[in-house]
C-alpha cells in the first residue's frame, strides 16, 4: 500500500481497450507517425514535447555516447549472452548494471557539481572563483574531479569538444557550459597539468542549460548505451566473442596461492 501522504498518481500513460494515452496525447492518433523516437523520449521524460534545440541536442548526445568499443559494459553483456544465449534481455541488463560512477554515471555526478556551483554563482560569486574553490576542495580530498580525465582520449575528448562547439554555434551555451569551461581552467591550474574534459561534463552542462532537471541527466547515457549494447549482442549472436573475451581475461591474470599455504 502507498503511504498515506503519497498521492498514487502517474502522469505518464494509461492503456484503454481502444487506445493508449501518453502524457495526455493519443498514441496512435497523434504521436505515432509525427514524433521521432528522440522527441518521444523527451515527451516521456519531461511531459513536454521538445523545442528544436532540445531535440537537436538530445539527438546529438544520444549519438555521441551510444557506442565506445569494447567497454566493460559491452564485454559483460557479450559474456552474459555467451553463458545464456536465450537471454537477450538478461545480457542487456548485465551491461546496463555497469552504468555506475566510473562509466556513464559520471554525467550525473557532473550535473550535481554544476548545480552546486551554479547555486553559488546565483548567490553573487564569480564563476571562475567558484570553479577554483571546487577544484581545490576536490584535490585536497585526493578524489578525481567528475568529468575530467580519460584513458583513451588525450589531450582532448573529441566528443566533448564537438558538443561544446555545437552548443556555441546554436546559441544554447549558458551558465552551466560557462562553469564547465571555468572548471577546465581551474582543474588545469590546481592539478598542474591539462586533464581532458571528457564527454560527461558537456553532456551535463548542455542538458542543464536546456532546462532538463539534474535527475534526468543519467537517463540519457543509459538510453544511448542500450542501443550500443543491442548492436554488440546482435553481433555476438552472429560472431561470438564472449568465450574468447573470457579466455583472454583468464590468461591475462596470474593465479597465486594465498600466503602461508
Amino acid at each position: 500500500m502507498a503511504p498515506a501522504d503519497v498521492d498514487p498518481t502517474t502522469h505518464i500513460s494509461q492503456a484503454y481497450p481502444d487506445r493508449v494515452e501518453v502524457r495526455g496525447r493519443d498514441l496512435t492518433g497523434d504521436l505515432m507517425g509525427r514524433l521521432s523516437f528522440t522527441e518521444y523520449f523527451h515527451l516521456l521524460l519531461t511531459g513536454r514535447e521538445p523545442t528544436a534545440d532540445q531535440r537537436f541536442f538530445l539527438d546529438l548526445l544520444l549519438v555521441a555516447i551510444a557506442e565506445h568499443g569494447m567497454m566493460p559494459t559491452n564485454v559483460a553483456a557479450r559474456m552474459t549472452l555467451s553463458a545464456d544465449p536465450g537471454s537477450l534481455q538478461g545480457a542487456v541488463a548485465a551491461g546496463i548494471l555497469g552504468c555506475g560512477p566510473v562509466i556513464l554515471g559520471t554525467a550525473e555526478a557532473c550535473a550535481q557539481v554544476l548545480e552546486d556551483a551554479q547555486q553559488e554563482v546565483a548567490a553573487g560569486r564569480e564563476p571562475a572563483a567558484v570553479a577554483a574553490d571546487m577544484a581545490h576542495a576536490v584535490r585536497a580530498t585526493g578524489e578525481r574531479m567528475p568529468g575530467f580525465g580519460h584513458p583513451v582520449h588525450r589531450p582532448l575528448d573529441p566528443r566533448a569538444e564537438r558538443i561544446l562547439e555545437l552548443a556555441d554555434e546554436r546559441g544554447v551555451s549558458g551558465p552551466h557550459v560557462e562553469l564547465a569551461r571555468c572548471l577546465r581552467a581551474a582543474v588545469a591550474e590546481v592539478w598542474g597539468k591539462e586533464l581532458p574534459l571528457n564527454v560527461a561534463m558537456p553532456i551535463a552542462a548542455v542538458l542543464l542549460d536546456l532546462g532538463y532537471p539534474p535527475t534526468s541527466v543519467k537517463a540519457v547515457p543509459i538510453l544511448a548505451r542500450t542501443a550500443g549494447l543491442l548492436a554488440h549482442l546482435v553481433e555476438e549472436q552472429q560472431s561470438p566473442l564472449g568465450f574468447l573475451l573470457a579466455r583472454e581475461a583468464e590468461e591475462a591474470v596470474e593465479y597465486e596461492a594465498p600466503p602461508g599455504e
